[in-house]
């Protein structure tokens, strides 16, 4: 079923051909001929939108939407008017009507109509359950998620925690990799030990080595003293290396041997130390293609991905970013002393259209600005950035003969690998398994389109 809809005209006619109409397009159709009987099986119904006419008996269309408005906000309330009546249907809008249409009615337009309206009702009963603390399901430690992604995660978090294997997070950047990363530390048998991490990519490569397994004194010019790397530092905990697809190659030989012997060399040392410390790896590239392309070591990639966990992007996680967004919200309306509470219907659905590139980390930034900005007590359209008021879902018209709607062949095909990775959460291996490619030529293909777009 498309939705229910509840449909009210005087003429029983005209409720006969809607409710055949609309129920061959998969809507559930109630019809009532009564306004009266309409208003009372209001009060109980499932409906999600109101059709009716304006000009009826007892009851006529400007007081039923008024009722309706006074009784059941949360449904919406199109008005049927008579071609040209346009003062009739600002009247029906200023007592409360969502949306009209004229007679006689296009049933194709009415679908379209119907089905915003439809998935208007369903926003803001999300907004209004989202408006409730998130469930103890939804959330695991900092991490927020009810959609089943999501919560296929949280399962995989508990089950990996206990163990000691090396884990390897995977997903775009931004997508909390670090938060999963201490949810693990914190639910293991190392939780009362240290949390480590380091940022590879932000390390220049000469000081790596130093920073991860220490040096002695004198190894190199201002090493005065003698300083225990980072392994050591994790002794009894977790040591997360936070980017490490950017690990240089030179540098991998090293750290394979490390985690493999359990035991460091600090430079310009004599001996091996032992150390005593989980290691928890993330990245946001493909390493397979890496090791293909002879960028990194096949054994290397082998000792640290004992178990992958992917993190979906936000996406493809459905409502998700509107738990997040109220949470994002409350957190920093309490930070800035303001009486945020809430954002508008308009906003929950800007959110839901974008397609977060950034992920929870740009959300997260979209948030702190529109709370800083905002004059009101809900978030408004107007406070978010431009990017995400205008941003609008890339279409492919291919049932069109308008030269001018048509799309490149690449274009087509950039589109349709988005499409692909977004239903299977980012997976680059079941993306290239539905699309008949290897990862490789998937892979290419990506950058390809990476590069034409920049």
């Amino acid at each position: 079923m498309n939705g229910h809809i509840l449909v009210i005209d005087d003429e029983r006619s005209m409720v006969d051909l809607l409710e055949t109409d609309l129920a061959l397009r998969g809507y559930k159709v109630s019809g009532f001929v009564s306004p009266t009987v309409a208003l009372e099986a209001l009060l109980t119904t499932d409906a999600q939108v109101v059709l009716t006419d304006l000009h009826m008996p007892a009851v006529n269309g400007l007081q039923l939407c008024e009722r309706v408005v006074a009784n059941r906000p949360d449904i919406p309330v199109v008005v049927m008017t008579a071609f040209g009546s346009m003062e009739t249907a600002i009247e029906a809008i200023r007592a409360g009507a969502w949306d009209f249409v004229t007679k006689p009615v296009e049933m194709e337009l009415l679908a379209v109509v119907m089905d915003r309206a439809i998935r208007h009702h369903n926003l803001q009963e999300e907004v209004r359950r989202l408006s409730n603390k998130p469930a103890p399901t939804d959330r695991f430690e900092e991490i927020i998620g009810s959609s089943p992604s999501m919560q296929r995660v949280f399962d995989q978090i508990r089950k990996i925690a206990p163990t000691s294997a090396n884990v390897l997070i995977t997903g775009e950047s931004g997508t909390g990799k670090e938060l999963v990363a201490q949810a693990i530390h914190r639910h293991s048998d190392r939780k009362d030990g240290p949390f480590v991490g380091i940022n590879c990519a932000a390390i220049p490569e000469n000081l790596l080595e130093s920073e991860l397994f220490g040096h002695a004194k004198g190894a190199f010019t201002d090493a005065r003293t003698e300083r225990k790397g980072l392994f050591q530092q994790a002794q009894g905990g977790t040591l997360f290396l936070d980017e490490i697809g950017d690990f240089p190659l030179s540098l991998q030989a090293k750290l394979l041997r490390a985690i493999e012997q359990r035991t460091v060399r600090p430079v310009g040392g004599d001996k091996e130390i032992s150390f005593d410390a989980r290691i928890l790896t993330a990245t946001n590239r493909d390493l397979e293609v890496a090791v293909e392309e002879g960028r990194y070591r096949e054994d290397f990639y082998f000792r640290i991905n004992v178990i992958q966990l992917d993190l979906p992007p936000l996406r493809s996680r459905g409502n998700d970013v509107l738990l997040l967004a109220r949470s994002l919200l409350q957190v920093f309306a309490h930070q800035m002393g303001k009486s945020v509470t809430d954002f508008q219907a308009s906003v929950a659905e800007r959110f839901l259209n974008y397609d977060w590139p950034g992920n929870v980390r740009e959300l997260r930034n979209v948030l702190e600005r529109a709370v800083a900005l905002t004059e009101f007590e809900k978030l408004i359209v107007d406070d978010l950035p431009e990017r995400i008021r205008d941003y609008r879902q890339s279409m492919f018209r291919i049932d069109t003969t308008n030269p001018a709607e048509l799309q490149t062949l690449e274009a087509v095909e950039q589109h349709y690998i988005q499409r692909v990775l977004q239903s299977v959460q980012g997976n680059r291996t079941e993306a290239a398994r539905i699309l008949g490619v290897d990862r490789k030529t998937l892979y290419r293909r990506l950058k390809h389109g990476e590069e034409s777009q920049g």
